[in-house]
């Protein structure tokens, strides 16, 4: 076994263009390149412009940043509907997905505050005001939504519908009964950081520091919750009670770019050393330190693998999966340039020491 690697490697959208065609991002990959059977979603359409919309000094920004803004032009069907998918012919078929909602919300606030592009950003902006009257009582589409509210508001403060949208978002970390489970939903399930991200977001936007401290607080619970040992053990597909055992496979890239955002997010709003810590731990777990100790990215594409198992990693590089992995990549980027304020090295911390990594 070999030490995971010491530096962060570059966050490039080269496989993200390998598997973006004229129709969108393709979903699925069967290794590195794209499924013949091809589907393209609206939910990665969303989250490809948000992530080239930040990474615009990328060779291949503005050719994805343009693909996935068309791809929700062409799947909104008028107020707060998308579309969620279609085929290879152009055929979408009759889903509607909240979720999918959510992040196109997001994406087309991201990039009306970030494209350096002026189309793409007056583009996304008139979508994500006619698309702003979204409402949904599924926790995640709106968490996703209300984030991307909060972003555009602190790029322009008077936003009107994004207002609106952050006035009417629940309380996304309401506690449970019992000090023993404190999370909002009676099991986890999938990117569950994107909760209290959430929450906090909201918290920094209104200026309560009441609604920031619970969010953190539950922030911190997730992540003691997510790790054994050494490193971060994420939740599995199937979810994870009070009682389960861990580690669970298979584990998704989501949940690591999730917490990684998550805690650098609370990195910068509270300037405290833990989180610059647990960013870079949860982001470690992509490159090495994880309950197999293996790679979950390929050096030679960029693409983030499929998916972790009990004996290695699903070689597929999917759009989600890569996607998390470029933005957990960027994170954490960001992050070296913020070094933790007590001077001392990330490698080492409260939470973890360095776990190292095979090519199995």
């Amino acid at each position: 076994m070999t030490e995971p690697p010491v530096s962060t490697p570059p966050p490039t959208l080269a496989h993200l263009s390998r598997i973006t065609d004229d129709r969108g991002i393709v979903e699925h990959a069967l290794f590195a390149r794209p499924r013949v059977d091809a589907t393209y979603c609206t939910d990665d359409a969303g989250r490809l412009l948000a992530l080239s919309s930040r990474l615009a000094q990328d060779r291949y920004s503005m050719r994805l940043a343009l693909s996935a803004l068309s791809f929700l032009e062409r799947a909104h069907r008028g107020e707060a509907t998308f579309l969620l998918r279609h085929d290879a012919r152009g055929t979408w078929d009759s889903d509607v997905s909240d979720d999918a909602t959510g992040r196109a919300l997001l994406g087309l606030a991201t990039a009306a505050a970030f494209a350096p592009w002026p189309d793409v950003r007056s583009r996304s902006l008139a979508l994500f005001d006619q698309a702003a009257s979204f409402r949904s009582g599924h926790l995640r589409a709106a968490a996703y939504a209300a984030l991307g509210a909060a972003t555009l508001l602190r790029e322009e403060p008077d936003h009107e519908s994004a207002r609106a949208l952050l006035d009417d978002a629940p309380d996304f970390v309401t506690a449970n009964a019992g000090e023993s489970w404190p999370w909002p939903e009676a099991r986890l399930s999938y990117a569950n950081a994107l909760l209290p991200l959430a929450a906090l977001a909201l918290a920094e936007v209104r200026d309560d520091a009441t609604s920031a401290t619970h969010a953190l607080g539950i922030l911190e619970w997730l992540a003691r919750t997510e790790i054994l040992d050494d490193h971060f053990s994420f939740t599995p597909v199937a979810g994870r009670g009070l009682r389960d055992e861990r580690p669970q496979f298979d584990q998704q890239p989501i949940e690591a770019w999730a917490m990684t955002e998550a805690c650098a997010f609370a990195y910068q709003y509270t300037r405290d050393a833990k989180w610059h810590h647990l960013a870079r731990l949860a982001g470690s777990w992509f490159l090495g330190n994880n309950d197999v100790g293996v790679l979950v990215y390929d050096p030679a594409t960029g693409g983030g693998y499929d998916g972790l198992a009990p004996d290695g990693v699903n070689l597929n590089q999917g759009a989600e999966s890569t996607l998390s992995f470029v933005a957990t990549m960027r994170e954490l980027r960001v992050l070296e340039t913020s070094p933790r304020l007590d001077g001392s090295n990330d490698a080492a911390g409260p939470y973890a020491t360095s776990r190292r990594a095979s090519s199995r």
